[in-house]
C-alpha cells in the first residue's frame, strides 16, 4: 500500500475514489509529514475547495497601480459584478473540477454564460502552462514540490487552457490560503482589446475563504516578452510594464435566477463534457496546445463553441450533433495552430 493510498484511506475517502484517482510519483518535497498529519491535511485541503461551490455575488475590482515603464499611465481602477453558480463537476479524489456559471440579464430574461473553469489536483507531475503567443506547454512540478501540494489550472470559456501553477493550502494569522507560483498567462479580453504595449501577466494567485463565501487574489505584473514568447528566448528577459492588482470577492447569495444557471448545465453538460475531452486529447497527444487567439474571445473559435451550446439551450441542436461539430472545430483549429 503506497503513501497516497493510506492518505485516502486515513482521510475516509470512498473505494470509487480512491480507484478513480491518478497515482502520483513519489515526491521527497520540503513538506515533512506523518501519515495522520497528511491525511487530516488532505482531507482538509478537499474541503476548502469543495466550499468554493456554490451562488454567489460577485464583485471584480481591478487596478494598474505601479508603472514600472517609464512613461506609462496605469488605468483607472475598474469595479464590476454579478451572479455566478459554481458547481463541481469532477470528483475523483485527487481532482476537483469547478465550473464557473455568470448569469447576466433580469430574473425574466436571464442569460447564461459558460465563464472559467478551475482544475485542483492533488501532488500532480505535470501542469499545463502558457508559453507565450498562442501556445501552452506541459511544465513538470518540481519533484520536492509535490508531497502536500496541489495544482490550479484556469480554463477559458471554451475549455481551453489558460494558466496553471502549484502550491499548498496553509494556514497563517489563523487564515487559511492557497497561493500559486509564479505563473504566466495570456492577456484578459479587458486588456487584450485594448491593444496595449504589455503582451501577457507573470501574476501570483491566492484562493481564501471567508466567512461569507472566498477571495480570489492576483498580483499581476503586466509584461512584454521578448521574440519567442512569454520569457523563454535564451539570453532575453521579459519587460515589466505596469502592476496590477484584481480581488475577486465570491459572497454567498442566491437572491437570482439560479434556476437559469441549473437549467442551462442540465442541458449542456454532456457538450462541454465532449469538449473538455477533446482538449484534454489534444494536450496529451502534442505535448501541449496551440490555437490561434483572438482578442475579443480568446480562441479563434470560442464564439463558435459557445453559440453551439446556446443551440443546445434553445432546442435547436442536439447535444451528439454538436458535440461532434465543435470536436472537428477544435481538431482543426490545434492543427492549423500547430498543436
Amino acid at each position: 500500500m503506497n503513501r497516497l493510498t493510506r492518505i485516502f484511506l486515513a482521510a475516509g475517502l470512498s473505494a470509487a475514489a480512491l480507484a478513480a484517482a491518478p497515482a502520483p510519483a513519489v515526491a521527497d518535497a520540503p513538506i515533512v509529514r506523518g501519515e495522520d498529519a497528511a491525511a487530516a491535511a488532505f482531507a482538509a485541503d478537499r474541503e476548502t475547495i469543495l466550499a468554493m461551490a456554490g451562488d454567489f455575488k460577485v464583485t471584480f475590482d481591478m487596478q494598474e497601480s505601479t508603472a514600472w515603464m517609464e512613461g506609462y499611465e496605469p488605468l483607472e481602477r475598474k469595479v464590476s459584478g454579478g451572479y455566478e453558480s459554481v458547481r463541481v463537476i469532477e470528483d475523483t479524489g485527487t481532482k476537483i473540477v469547478l465550473q464557473h456559471l455568470l448569469v447576466t440579464g433580469d430574473d425574466a430574461n436571464p442569460y447564461i454564460v459558460k465563464h472559467w473553469r478551475q482544475d485542483w489536483e492533488y501532488e500532480p507531475e505535470k501542469i499545463l502552462t502558457y508559453a507565450g503567443g498562442d501556445s501552452w506547454e506541459w511544465s513538470a512540478v518540481p519533484e520536492k514540490m509535490r508531497t502536500g501540494r496541489w495544482s490550479q489550472t484556469v480554463y477559458q470559456v471554451d475549455d481551453s487552457p489558460r494558466y496553471a501553477g502549484w502550491g499548498q493550502w496553509e494556514t497563517t494569522l489563523g487564515v487559511k490560503r492557497w497561493r500559486s507560483n509564479w505563473t504566466a498567462r495570456p492577456l484578459a479580453r479587458r486588456d487584450a482589446i485594448r491593444n496595449p504595449v504589455y503582451d501577457h501577466y507573470m501574476g501570483i494567485n491566492r484562493h481564501q475563504l471567508t466567512p461569507t463565501g472566498w477571495i480570489h487574489w492576483q498580483d499581476n505584473t503586466k509584461m512584454i516578452a521578448p521574440k519567442g514568447g512569454a520569457g523563454r528566448t535564451e539570453g532575453a528577459a521579459p519587460t515589466p510594464v505596469v502592476q496590477e492588482y484584481v480581488l475577486n470577492t465570491y459572497e454567498r447569495f442566491d437572491g437570482y435566477n439560479v434556476a437559469a444557471a441549473e437549467a442551462y448545465w442540465d442541458k449542456t453538460r454532456t457538450f462541454w463534457d465532449a469538449v473538455r475531452g477533446k482538449w484534454d486529447a489534444v494536450a496529451e497527444a502534442n505535448g501541449g496546445v496551440r490555437i490561434e487567439q483572438e482578442a475579443g474571445a480568446g480562441t479563434a473559435i470560442a464564439n463558435e463553441l459557445l453559440i453551439l451550446a446556446d443551440k443546445i439551450k434553445a432546442g435547436k441542436e442536439t447535444p451528439e450533433a454538436a458535440s461532434e461539430k465543435a470536436i472537428a472545430m477544435i481538431a482543426e483549429g490545434t492543427a492549423r495552430g500547430g498543436g
